[in-house]
């Protein structure tokens, strides 16, 4: 029988209906049909997608790419083991192109450091990919269909960035809310929440996508399942344009005061590390701390003077020489914040050493000290020393510093109560300042010319502006080679030196906010707070939208 011209062509109608949603289905086929090699190469895809919206590129769109599509992927694991191996292919594709910066400080001596590089910075992304896995295994254990599955990823990968703040001596480095540092406002969340609130906020307003493409995998009712995706991918938009709203609503509120009465100059030198740590070369590299300090335009407004870690490159314990030369530079009834090696004993053999930020006043006195109390394995120390005798630290010489007690508070002449930090002390959120004593302001001396021209001082910049709004304190940095600058209580750049720049930074001290901010107050506490807020949002989700 031959078919009526006027049946309807049911071949052709399906498509028309469905065909958005059939090209969904067909991406979510082709990642379901990845396996092996070409399964692990997209989560390292991923991986490297949410890395470029770090500093200083911030390519934050991509971060709807890159966590919607880890969501995807542990979605398709069987269980805990395969979403810990899920998170951790993804955390080895963000962490080595994150961390290829710390290269650079091994070919300033390749002969003897350059075989390091594999270890150093492939061996410690594999290592620190260990807390993505554990956070997207965490996770698995909550999984169900909808919005609750992003919500418990969001718990979970702040419990990892935490984790990865102490283990193997603990490095938070480029923790996913630093993607928002080119926004004043989207930072000002953090002085509640600390990065680790906006990191979470992160991961749910970016992470909502994946709904659009699968809400379950038994899903039979697709029309309102689609329908209860796009108000949750909206509902995370709209967490992060709160987010943006509080920030702009704290800064509109915010005030520009300074500190009456101090004007700081901050000198960067730009001294290259060859030079630096060429032991013949020591006094020229004092010499020209000494005549940028000096001969620099605008010195009789200054106060005080501060160089950058390890500036003097002798023992100021052991040499009243060098410290009536440093103190050539001390204005009246000022003093010189400095970055140098403090010694015991002060004659005879050393048997301790620290890296160290000494406050000399104008009759060469060392008024106070602050030692650095969290220090770089490898750089300024090798454990298990007696296990590994071939290895050395790559600072120079051969014995390895002692670490200081902790965050310290210095009460110094002219100057509000202040928390030194010393290198990347600073990257550690609620660890850098005395709760007990909270300091008015931060000051960081670093030399990031270990570092040259690369991402990571940029990045250790942005760690210090979200410090500031964190603690409520203006942050003033010091570095060797850049970035040095003010910054003040809001993470706002009042003024900066660029990378490798030879200069001086005049500028006043801007004030603390009135009142101590909620992390401040609380500190890493925040985080259990944080976990049960997200908590009780997982099981609501699970209760409405299940």
């Amino acid at each position: 029988m031959t078919k009526s011209r006027t049946e309807p062509a049911a071949s052709k109608s399906p498509q028309v209906r469905t065909g958005g949603r059939g090209r969904r289905q067909r991406l979510v086929a082709w990642l379901d049909s990845l396996s092996g090699w070409r399964r692990r190469g997209l989560l390292m895809g991923l991986g490297l997608l949410a890395m470029l919206a770090m500093p200083p590129l911030h390519l934050w769109p991509l971060l709807f790419v890159a966590l919607p599509g880890l969501v995807l992927l542990i979605d398709r694991t069987s269980g805990v083991k395969g979403a810990f191996w899920t998170g951790w292919w993804f955390g080895l594709g963000h962490f080595i192109p994150g961390f290829y910066w710390i290269a650079y400080s091994m070919l300033t001596d390749p002969w003897r450091f350059g075989w390091m590089i594999p270890f150093a910075v492939g061996g410690l992304a594999a290592f620190m990919a260990v807390y993505i896995g554990l956070a997207a295994g965490l996770a698995r254990l909550l999984w169900t269909p909808g919005p609750a599955r992003v919500l418990a990823l969001g718990g979970a990968w702040i419990v990892g960035e935490w984790l990865r703040s102490w283990g193997l001596s603990g490095f938070p480095w480029n923790l996913l809310g630093y993607s928002w540092a080119f926004s004043d406002q989207m930072m000002q969340i953090v002085a509640w929440t600390g990065a680790w609130g906006l990191s979470l906020l992160t991961v749910i307003g970016c992470g909502m996508p994946a709904l659009l493409l699968r809400w379950s995998p038994s899903a039979q009712d697709a029309p309102a399942m689609a329908g209860k995706a796009g108000l949750s991918v909206i509902a995370g938009l709209i967490i992060l344009a709160i987010v943006w709203s509080i920030g702009a609503v704290r800064l509109a509120a915010a005030t520009d005061a300074m500190v009456p009465g101090i004007t700081l100059r901050l000198v960067q030198p730009s001294i290259p590390p060859e030079i630096k740590n060429n032991a013949d070369r020591r006094a020229e590299n004092l010499n020209r701390l000494l005549n940028l300090s000096l001969q620099s335009p605008g010195r009789d407004r200054v106060t005080h003077v501060i160089w950058p870690e390890s500036a003097v490159p002798f023992l100021l314990e052991r040499n009243a020489d060098v410290r009536r030369a440093v103190a050539r530079v001390v204005p009246p009834q000022g003093l010189l914040i400095t970055g140098a090696v403090r010694a015991v004993p002060e004659t005879g053999n050393l048997e301790q050493i620290w890296n160290s930020a000494l406050a000399i006043d104008g009759n060469a006195a060392v008024v106070a000290s602050f030692d650095k109390f969290h220090l770089v394995p490898y750089g300024e120390y090798v454990p298990q020393r007696e296990i590994f005798p071939f290895i050395s630290k790559i600072t120079p010489g051969s014995m390895d510093f002692s670490a200081g007690p902790g965050p310290r508070t210095l009460h110094l002449p002219g100057l509000p109560p202040v928390g030194p930090l010393i290198c990347y002390e600073l990257i550690f959120p609620g660890e850098v300042a005395d709760r007990s004593d909270h300091p008015q302001w931060l000051l960081s001396l670093t030399n990031d010319a270990w570092f040259g021209r690369s991402t990571g001082p940029y990045q250790h910049f942005a760690s210090a502006r979200f410090r500031a709004v964190e603690e409520g304190v203006p942050m003033v940095r010091a570095a060797n080679a850049g970035i040095s600058g003010v910054i003040d209580a809001y993470g706002r750049v009042q003024v900066r030196l660029e990378l490798d720049a030879i200069g001086v930074i005049d500028h006043g001290l801007p004030a603390a906010t009135p009142a101590p901010t909620v992390f401040a107050r609380l500190g890493n506490r925040m985080l259990l707070v944080l976990l049960s807020v997200c908590g009780v949002l997982t099981a609501v989700a699970r209760w409405l939208l299940a």
